[in-house]
């Protein structure tokens, strides 16, 4: 099905498109959508929805222009929709101080809901880093996962990469002030 002209990047900048990604369900419909089209039903039985609600959210989804229809075809004389991404991925904003980062909530969720005997790699490390390796770090890291994101295979079951490389609030106490 023909997705190749779709653009490689699309930037979330509207507030439509900040409520519509903010939903853990439209999240894991995009999931459904990310590597090939799916028709409301195929997006329903995947995600776990009732049709209604799978339509509902889609609907919402491609109205703030995150996904959108790649090919229709006719069966049994109904139009049958195929939706697709409508970019290769989805850059969110920076959540800015005191934002909630929308992103990282959703892959703790699917993290959570990910069966509990299923094989995972999961590891947080505190590490001293100068700006030039944090830097190095950020940039091996993004192409770590975009050489495994070349190698992804439709047919192969989903496999999800989460990382977040970020310096923590300062704890450290003023100057002169008793701890």
């Amino acid at each position: 099905m023909p997705t190749d002209d779709l653009p490689e990047t699309l930037h979330v900048t509207t507030d439509e498109q900040l409520r519509a990604v903010s939903s853990l369900t439209r999240h894991r419909i995009m999931a459904v959508l990310r590597f090939e089209p799916a028709t409301i039903t195929q997006i329903a039985e995947r995600v776990g929805l009732a049709k209604g609600s799978s339509s509902y959210h889609v609907r919402l989804l491609e109205r703030a222009g995150l996904v959108k229809v790649v090919r229709t075809r006719k069966v049994r004389g109904v139009t049958e929709r195929y939706y697709a991404m409508a970019a290769g991925s989805i850059v969110l904003p920076d959540p800015g101080e005191g934002g909630r980062d929308t992103l990282m909530r959703h892959a703790v969720a699917d993290l959570e809901a990910a069966p509990k005997d299923g094989e995972r790699h999961v590891r947080m490390a505190h590490l001293r880093l100068t700006d030039e390796q944090f830097a190095e770090l950020g940039a091996r890291l993004h192409a770590l996962a975009d050489e495994f994101r070349e190698l992804s295979d439709p047919s192969l079951p989903d496999t999800s990469l989460v990382f977040a490389l970020f310096r923590p609030a300062s704890h450290q106490q003023p100057e002169g002030s008793a701890g």
